[in-house]
Parts: C-alpha cells; sequence; structure tokens
C-alpha cells in the first residue's frame, strides 16, 4: 500500500481539498497529513481555519480524517459558524462528522441560534442538522427574549421551537419564577407546562397575559 507524507512549517499554509462534490479552504501556520488508499488524515495547526460549503471552523488546531476527511476535529479556542443552520458557536473542542451531519460541543459551550433569537450555554452538545435536535448537558442556560431557563439537562428542539428541561429546572422570566421536575417550554408561544413537585410565583400582573398549565 502506497502511502505519502507530507508536511510544510515556518509559514501560513493556504490551499483547497476537493472531496465528495464539496471543497474545502484551509489555512493554518502548519500543515501536515498522510494519504492513503483507505483513509486520509491532514493536520493543520496555528490559527487553523477551514471552510466548507455550509460550513467555517477557527481554532488552534484541525484535524482531518477518515474516508473523504468524513470527521472534523478542532480544539482550542473553536468558533464557527453554520449558514445553512444559522449557527453560531464557541467552545473548547469540537467533533463534526460530515456524512451523519451531527456535531458534538465539549468545553464551555455558547450557541447561539440566529434564526430563533436562542443563546445557550452548557457543558456538552450534541447536535443532530437533520433533526434539527440538540441535547445539552450540565450546567444548561437557555436565554430568549425575557426568559432565562436554567437545568442539568435539556432537549433543544429546534424546528419545533420546543425546549424540555430536566435536572433541578427552572425558568425566570421578569418577577416570574417556575421549577419543577420536568418543564416544557414552547419558545414560540412562551407556554410553559410543569411536572412533578410544581412551585414558583407569579406576579398578578403577568397571570394575565402568559400561560402556564
Amino acid at each position: 500500500m502506497k502511502q505519502k507524507i507530507f508536511f510544510t512549517t515556518l509559514f501560513i499554509f493556504l490551499g483547497t481539498i476537493a472531496f465528495c462534490s464539496e471543497v474545502i479552504h484551509f489555512s493554518a501556520d502548519r500543515m501536515s497529513g498522510i494519504t492513503s488508499e483507505t483513509s486520509d488524515y491532514t493536520k493543520l495547526e496555528g490559527n487553523a481555519k477551514i471552510q466548507t460549503n455550509s460550513l467555517e471552523i477557527s481554532a488552534e488546531t484541525i484535524e482531518l480524517s477518515g474516508e473523504d476527511f468524513r470527521h472534523i476535529k478542532a480544539t482550542g479556542n473553536v468558533s464557527g459558524f453554520h449558514k445553512e443552520e444559522n449557527l453560531k458557536f464557541s467552545c473548547a473542542e469540537m467533533q463534526y462528522d460530515r456524512q451523519l451531519k451531527t456535531a458534538l460541543f465539549v468545553g464551555s459551550v455558547h450557541l447561539v441560534d440566529n434564526e430563533n433569537d436562542v443563546i445557550a450555554d452548557a457543558e456538552r452538545i450534541n447536535y443532530n442538522e437533520e433533526t434539527g435536535i440538540a441535547h445539552m448537558q450540565i450546567n444548561v442556560k437557555l436565554v430568549q427574549k425575557d426568559s432565562l431557563c436554567t437545568c442539568a439537562f435539556a432537549i433543544y428542539r429546534k424546528k419545533q421551537q420546543l425546549l424540555e428541561m430536566s435536572g433541578n429546572p427552572q425558568i425566570v422570566r421578569g418577577d416570574d419564577t417556575f421549577r419543577a421536575q420536568e418543564i416544557t417550554f414552547n419558545l414560540e408561544t412562551e407556554a410553559i407546562t410543569l411536572d412533578g413537585r410544581v412551585r414558583g410565583t407569579v406576579t398578578e400582573e403577568s397571570t394575565t397575559k402568559k400561560e402556564t398549565n
């Protein structure tokens, strides 16, 4: 099996990689990699950046691996933008599967859904582009309009604009506070469903404006 090893150092490397009818534009201070008949691997280090038809990523290090560079792994001050999903993100580490169209964000994750005016923070977020569902874990905080949602675990359904919360969930909206074992929040209608050990406070002025089940 023939293999080729290539590397460049001490200057900014600019180029493109074409695969599966998609072109990746990339730049970095250093580049190294291996190509073979069954797999490819490329590592970009130092001010690494890549851009595809739908995705832009910047990080200290970016690795492209697998058949047709299926897997993308970015580490160190990761930031980027997904054009098709209109999502802006930043985190410590990101893994993206081009075939399954799934992304894993880890470490101080900050996600901005510009389309729905939603800002989410967590330590770990799994996002599936096909379903539009994000699974959020650990220190979850989601802000939309005047609503602040916090919990340990959450499922954000982007297409349906639904937030399902568990793990000491709480919603604070102005002077109103809602707590329960599980909370479902419709971000479009602002309807809140509370289930299990329901408690909270609601001001008289707000009760005529907001629906709580």
